[in-house]
């Protein structure tokens, strides 16, 4: 026991004999090496912040090049499409001023030929027999009077004459009975008219007592035989009868059988 405490005494002395310097000093050197390792442990703080600023930057950059690589992409696409388009107006464009030559020729060769259409159909009824006059003569005038308007484009014109040939075609193809006013004898009458195609044309007074023909140019008055006939002829074309046999005379080689 003694010994032990003489130990601790030993010690305590030791402590109690070093001096006030030594101690302060050795208290200093502990207050640096802390704030060396906080400032370490701030600056590496810090270089942790920046670093990841910098990779938060660095990924914000990567999107936005990404995104610029995508828009380049687009725009290329989009370029070579326009330009595709552009070739194909301008190639448009030459077929289109290449067509308005043609138009322009077309044009100039086709009214003539409208003008002469016209001429030919004009003659054509003024030799026909004389059936629908004031019809066939009214559509004629009105071709003509057509020819001479701006407002109407070429094509309608075109149409208009093509339609008064199909209407002259059709009358060769049909038979066709109306009313009428017919000069005969220096007189004039109000009869029935029965147009057989293009191959004859007859009248039929409105009482059914005087029947003709035309025939060279001129009406011949027909003898009564034929009256019942030509009286048929003129229902079957209203379709009052189913058609039947006909017995009429027509003309042939220069004269009327």
């Amino acid at each position: 026991m003694r010994t032990l405490s003489f130990c601790r005494m030993s010690g305590l002395a030791m402590l109690l004999l070093m001096s006030p310097m030594t101690y302060a000093d050795n208290v200093g050197t502990l207050k640096g090496a802390i704030d060396t390792q906080v400032k370490a442990e701030l600056s590496a703080k810090k270089s942790q912040e920046k670093i990841d600023g910098l990779s938060d930057q660095t990924d914000q950059m990567l999107a936005e090049y990404r995104n610029v690589i995508r828009q380049t992409e687009s725009l290329r696409i989009y370029n070579e499409q326009l330009e595709k388009l552009v070739i194909s107006q301008q190639e448009e464009m030459t077929s289109i001023n290449d067509q308005l030559v043609n138009i322009e020729t077309t044009q100039r060769e086709i009214v003539p030929l409208m003008l002469k259409m016209i001429d030919v159909i004009a003659e054509f009824v003024a030799l026909d027999i004389p059936f629908l006059p004031e019809e066939r003569q009214y559509r004629i005038a009105a071709l003509q009077a057509l020819m001479a308007r701006a407002d109407v484009s070429l094509a309608e014109k075109y149409r208009r004459i093509l339609e008064a040939y199909q209407v002259e075609t059709e009358y060769g193809r049909t038979i066709e009975a109306y009313q009428g006013d017919l000069v005969l004898n220096g007189e004039t009458r109000t009869v029935d008219f029965l147009r057989i195609g293009r191959v004859s044309l007859y009248t039929l007074s409105l009482d059914g007592q005087e029947a003709s023909v035309w025939n060279d140019g001129d009406w011949q008055v027909l003898d009564d035989s034929y009256r019942q006939a030509i009286e048929k002829g003129l229902k079957v074309a209203k379709k009052q009868l189913p058609p039947d046999l006909l017995v009429l005379p027509v003309k042939a080689e220069g004269k009327t059988q």
